[in-house]
């Protein structure tokens, strides 16, 4: 009798911190200029998408109609090669206006209100995360927007008394429990604290050691993409930098998020990034980003001599000074 009251009491708790369940998907939609063709179905996954269906497009009209994981995110484009439309899905039936032009500007999606709710936060312009999340605690997309928005711009100590404002119920998801995970890792990776060692591959394929690259003088970290704008956009600054302090003990080792090799060797060679580059190629599961706890790029931290953390996410003339205060 005691076992199974005890299954009982754990059956109820489980259901009454699970969020999301197994339900019936159930989408119309439009494609505008396009008769034909095929619409994917894709789920968010650590800011990337993974396809999870297909609906061919008759008459410029398509339909899903499936049991998927709700609620949860999801996107949908024309081609998995290329950006796709993010949307909050839940368990009530939607109808999308689907449109590809100027980045899926005019696309409307109607029916599900935590979509209703991510258009309006979308609006809004600065947003305290505490206050976003104390009107709407127990919604998906406040579990989303201090997971993706705030999570690089807070303290770990902020990061959980966020979390702790969230519904019971959101703590099982994968965004929740990135943050928790994320907590962990900020706090290993301080300034102060020794900076992590690890090992990836260069742009010949050849296995590079970070550590190796430590004791003669400071050393940015510098985690990067050819895709990321802001990134490239930085890199100028860096290249002036590294020109004015290499010569004195100063050196950077790249880490890129790309998924092309292509693309990324093309972007060192444009930007004349002659320093030392890595990467594993896993775009947001990169693992040297992982270990330093890095959710959004361009990300950097100065390592001393000695291996320890010194300063983290210097820009442009913050770069030059703090270096300018060591070497001259």
């Amino acid at each position: 009798m005691k076992k199974h009251l005890l299954l009982l009491v754990a059956a109820v708790v489980s259901t009454a911190f699970a969020y999301a369940d197994n339900r019936k998907l159930s989408v119309n939609g439009t494609v505008e200029g396009v008769q034909s063709g095929k619409v994917y179905l894709q789920k968010f996954d650590n800011k990337m998408y993974k396809l999870i269906d297909s609906a061919q497009i008759k008459n410029g009209r398509f339909s899903f109609d499936k049991v998927v994981e709700l609620p949860e995110i999801y996107a949908f484009t024309l081609d998995t090669t290329q950006s796709a439309y993010m949307v909050f899905l839940d368990e009530n039936p939607v109808t999308v206006k689907f449109d590809t032009a100027q980045y899926y500007r005019n696309t409307v999606v109607t029916g599900s209100k935590l979509q209703d709710l991510f258009t309006e936060y979308k609006k809004q312009k600065r947003v305290r995360v505490d206050e976003f999340i104390k009107a709407n605690p127990a919604s998906l997309v406040s579990a989303y927007v201090l997971y993706r928005d705030f999570s690089y711009r807070l303290s770990p100590e902020e990061i959980q008394s966020n979390i702790q404002l969230l519904d019971a119920s959101l703590r099982n998801t994968p965004y929740v429990k990135v943050l928790e995970e994320l907590i962990k890792v900020l706090e290993t990776v301080s300034i102060g604290k020794k900076a992590p060692d690890f090992t990836v591959n260069d742009v010949e394929g050849k296995p590079v050691k970070f550590s190796d690259y430590l004791g003669k003088g400071y050393v940015l970290v510098d985690f990067w993409a050819a895709w990321c704008g802001p990134c490239r956009r930085e890199n100028p600054n860096v290249v002036k930098v590294y020109a004015k302090y290499h010569d004195k003990g100063f050196d950077i080792f790249g880490v890129s998020l790309d998924r092309s090799k292509e693309a990324w060797v093309k972007a060192i060679e444009k930007d004349n990034l002659t320093w030392t580059h890595v990467s594993d190629l896993l775009y947001w599961n990169s693992e040297p980003a992982k270990l330093y706890g890095v959710r959004a790029i361009p990300a950097n931290f100065l390592i001393d001599k000695d291996g320890i953390i010194v300063a983290k996410n210097l820009r442009g003339e913050d770069l030059d000074k703090i270096l300018g205060e060591y070497f001259d």
